[in-house]
């Protein structure tokens, strides 16, 4: 199967005879598994450890800053586990031919560097091995999303020298010269025209810098709103349909979005939404990686990007953005060292983009741990020093929160990887000494309660669409209010209609607590009832408060240290 090198070598029509798959789920209704390919697992036949214990994965610093050898068939062998663990979608990393690293002791196995947009990077497989793990994902009801780079190529050019350039007031450079001959492909790209060319980025967050400078060695496109700029965007975004028509690929998930600004973002998706309605692809999934507050998110998604920019309207932006603010937020909450009002007052803020704040979901793709922990000196894993209680706290939280839930690899196993560097949280699921042995475990404490919850979340429609609100607690049961200090009782409630789902966790890692939670008056009766549908036996009973005039409803809950759980109103 030869790969085209050109966009002109292209036929965009749907393959003749081809049912291109397609699935009525809202993209809040998935549970994503966002895995690195090259350390989910290698082509062998290898025997998952069988333990109750967290696993910390496999590698040396040095292995793990090179290709560790995972491939897309070996994710293709193991689809169960991750269907298993109730997950619906897969999020890969970047699958296309990257550059050769400079470097020895370090390889471009992240995906993030390429110069190839037509072709599978031959260390990850082939074509066909992409086209074949889709067609079993869909087998399973499983939605696949690729990880994409519109805002700039791997290093497929130098400056005057091959030197290193550094940004420095919007000046633009002299083009030194091509890489390879024969890249980058398409080779269209192949024109000096379409890349800024304005040196390394400095200044991560001033413009224009952060949108004209370069990744470090990465090349930055010219994606302004111009004749080279428009042409270039036009060749992207074929380069990217051609994989949604070969593949029949779900979603993407753009990196470095605000890299890219507004206009570009905007119109790529809209081309993107286009081409999938003619496959007759609905609810195809664009999410997009910005590194910022809820005021940038609200700018690039939906309907709630700006109505004009360089007066020029926008419509629709990215369907949903990774929410960096919980995932800043969230994670204190959990292991009892952040304010809760901190994770409270962020959802409170939602009230002036939606009545309902349950539709907010749409937006959202939310997360605890990822690949990259941007700005972070220390990297370190979510589970790296927490007891596995407090794992299964943070994903049951973003199971039942308001969102598109979604999980790194090894998060299931309790990985705790941390040091200074990214390898230091990308370990091996397979074992780099043995070649017998992987650490996809499904007996694992933390893989077997993340299922159980994701049950839930599949079967439960408040959990994916419900209106979320947090709940005031008391220690007396008549002086309530929302918790202020840590440890504490969290509690929030997702209501859908008439139905109410309640959740609650002790963030103490030593102390019981036994706390009154108020739940939804005009839902809930005084003398009802509320059984436990996830981590505790039985049901407690619907109180009225006791003061003469006070409508207030609440339960009374006795909580383990670190101990999660989700209750629901009798009928």
């Amino acid at each position: 199967m030869t790969s085209p090198t050109s966009i002109a070598e292209i036929d965009f029509n749907p393959i003749p005879g081809k049912k291109y798959w397609n699935c009525d789920r809202e993209w809040r209704e998935e549970f994503i598994y966002f895995l690195m390919v090259d350390r989910f697992h290698d082509n062998s036949l290898r025997t998952p450890i069988n333990t109750s214990e967290r696993s910390t994965g496999s590698g040396t610093q040095e292995q793990l800053k090179k290709f560790c050898g995972g491939t897309l068939k070996g994710i293709l062998d193991n689809l169960d586990y991750i269907a298993n663990l109730g997950c619906t979608a897969l999020w890969l990393s970047p699958i296309f031919e990257n550059n050769d690293a400079p470097d020895p002791n370090s390889d471009k196995y992240h995906g993030y560097s390429i110069q190839n947009y037509l072709d599978i990077d031959p260390r990850f497989g082939t074509k066909q091995d992409l086209i074949d793990l889709v067609d079993a994902a869909h087998h399973r009801e499983m939605r696949v999303f690729l990880d994409v780079v519109a805002n700039h190529s791997g290093d497929n050019w130098f400056y005057p020298n091959k030197d290193s350039y550094n940004y420095s007031n919007d000046q633009q450079f002299p083009f030194g010269g091509w890489r390879r001959e024969d890249r980058p492909i398409p080779k269209e790209l192949r024109n000096e025209n379409y890349y800024h060319r304005r040196g390394q980025i400095n200044n991560w967050d001033g413009y224009p810098e952060t949108q004209h400078g370069d990744f470090f060695s990465l090349k930055d496109f010219n994606n302004d709103d111009d004749v080279d700029g428009l042409k270039l965007q036009d060749v992207l975004i074929k380069a990217h349909c051609y994989w949604m028509r070969e593949a029949d690929i779900d979603g993407f998930r753009l990196d470095a979005v605000k890299h890219m600004g507004e206009l570009t973002i905007s119109r790529f998706c809209s081309a993107i939404r286009e081409y999938a309605y003619r496959l007759g692809k609905r609810w195809f999934f664009l999410y997009g990686e910005l590194v910022g507050a809820d005021d940038a998110i609200h700018r690039y998604t939906g309907p709630n990007t700006p109505t004009q920019v360089d007066s020029k309207t926008i419509y629709f932006g990215l369907n949903s953005v990774l929410d960096f603010p919980l995932y800043w937020t969230l994670p204190g909450t959990i292991k009892g060292f952040g304010a809760p009002g901190d994770l409270i007052n962020r959802y409170d803020a939602f009230r002036g983009h939606a009545l309902s704040r349950g539709e907010l979901g749409r937006y959202l793709v939310t997360f605890v741990d990822n690949h990259d922990q941007i700005g972070q000196n220390e990297k370190r894993r979510f589970a790296a020093d927490s007891p596995d209680e407090q794992v299964i706290a943070g994903i049951g939280y973003l199971l039942c929160a308001i969102g598109t839930p979604c999980i790194y690899y090894g998060t299931e196993q309790g990985f705790s990887g941390k040091g200074n560097g990214d390898e230091f949280i990308r370990e091996a699921m397979f074992d780099l000494k043995d070649s017998q042995k992987n650490y996809l475990n499904q007996k694992g404490k933390v893989y077997q309660e993340i299922s159980k919850i994701a049950n839930l979340f599949k079967t439960i429609e408040a959990l994916r669409f419900g209106r979320m609100y947090f709940r005031e607690i008391s220690g007396n049961g008549r002086d309530f209010g929302l918790p202020q200090g840590q440890p504490c009782t969290l509690a929030f409630s997702r209501i859908l209609d008439s139905e109410e789902i309640l959740i609650v966790y002790n963030t103490s890692t030593k102390e019981r607590r036994s706390d009154f939670v108020i739940v939804d008056s005009t839902i809930q009766k005084n003398g009802g009832t509320m059984k436990f549908l996830y981590g505790k036996e039985g049901s407690v009973t619907v109180e009225k408060h006791p003061d003469p005039g006070n409508p207030s409803l609440f339960v009374h809950i006795d909580l383990e240290p670190m101990q999660f759980v989700i209750l629901q109103q009798t009928r």
